[in-house]
This record gives C-alpha cells, structure tokens and sequence, in this order.
C-alpha cells in the first residue's frame, strides 16, 4: 500500500483521530510571526481542522491535500475549494505570508525534501515563515502503510542550511496531542529574509 492509498481508504478515521485534537499551542508562535491579514498555505491539509482554525481566525486560507478523499472532506469542512496537489508540485512565488506544514512533510522522500522546502522557500514573500513537524528520529521507514522521514534537530539543520536567508525563529519537541499517542514530534518555525 502506498501512503496515499492510506489516506484514501482511511479518511473517515483519520478524520476522527484528528478533527477535535487542540492545537491552539502550535498556532501561537506561527500566528505570532503574521500580518493580522496573512495569506496562509496549508500545505498537506489532511481534514482541513487547521485551514477552518486559521479561517475563523480571520486569515486568507488556500489548502492542498494529494489524497482526493481528503481533500473533499477538507472542502466540506472548511467550506474552502481545497486543492488536490502533492508538495513535489507546488509553484508559485512570492504569494504567502505563512505556510503551515505540519505533519505533512513526513511523508516527503527524504531525497526530495531538499526540493520541496525550496519550493516553500519560493512561495514565500519577503519575511514570510514557515512550520513544519516531523515524527522525531533520523530513519526512514514504513508504518501502517505509511512512509515516513523522521528528522532529528541536526537533518533539520543540514536542510535549511540549503535555503538562502533563512532563519530559524524556533525549534522545539512536543509530545504528540492525541490522547493514546506518545511520540515526539520536532517543531520548526523558520523565516525567509529580503
């Protein structure tokens, strides 16, 4: 099964595994860095739960998802056209103040990541930031289907340190919010300077 396959036939669940959980802590340090009328990119949006936050907090949201039936459910939810793309497409430049990918980019082939967050990087205007997470670790591996590229604060270093005026504003570990989880996610909070 291909990772994308997962999303497709286990949308519903997923959904309910992720719709209710609180994410209020990771929002702050990100909201913090925008423009009160921010143009945000949720990049990988799963069921759409951090797009409708961002939109009831009064920003301009856009949100891609690569599995289909997410990205239906995502639109119901958020009453928002989301976009079916996968990161490896995205193209733009100079368009959003923030790009929210969080729990996205760990399905990123690890040799493709290098790619994407100069992708992000692009879609950036001057003095834009981005979060992203990781599952926290250094391998690559399978899971329920699923790929995954754990990162630890070191690959995280090594990856930004490709991106062109950038800093990291913030990196730190959080415990997974869902109530039967314990994992360790690596948070990063980075800016892209003029």
């Amino acid at each position: 099964m291909k990772t994308i396959d997962y999303y497709n036939q286990y949308a519903d669940q997923f959904l309910q595994v992720t719709l209710y959980v609180d994410m209020e802590s990771l929002y702050q340090p990100f909201l913090a860095e925008l423009p009160d009328s921010a143009r945000i990119l949720d990049l990988g949006c799963g069921s759409g739960c951090d797009t409708l936050a961002f939109k009831n907090k009064g920003y301009q949201v856009d949100a891609i998802d690569y599995s289909e039936v997410l990205v239906e459910r995502a639109s119901q939810l958020t009453g928002i056209a989301v976009q079916q793309q996968s990161f490896y497409e995205l193209d733009m430049h100079d368009v959003y103040d923030g790009v929210w990918a969080c729990a996205s980019l760990l399905h990123c082939a690890r040799n493709r990541l290098p790619d994407v967050l100069k992708r992000i990087h692009a879609t950036l205007r001057c003095g834009g930031v981005c979060y992203m997470s990781f599952k926290y670790g250094t391998i690559d591996r399978v899971k329920d289907g699923r790929a995954f590229t754990d990162l630890d604060e070191e690959q995280a270093k090594e990856l930004l340190d490709q991106l062109d005026r950038v800093t990291v504003l913030k990196q730190w570990i959080t415990v997974d919010k869902r109530p039967d989880r314990n994992e360790e996610w690596l948070n990063l909070l980075w800016k892209k300077h003029a």
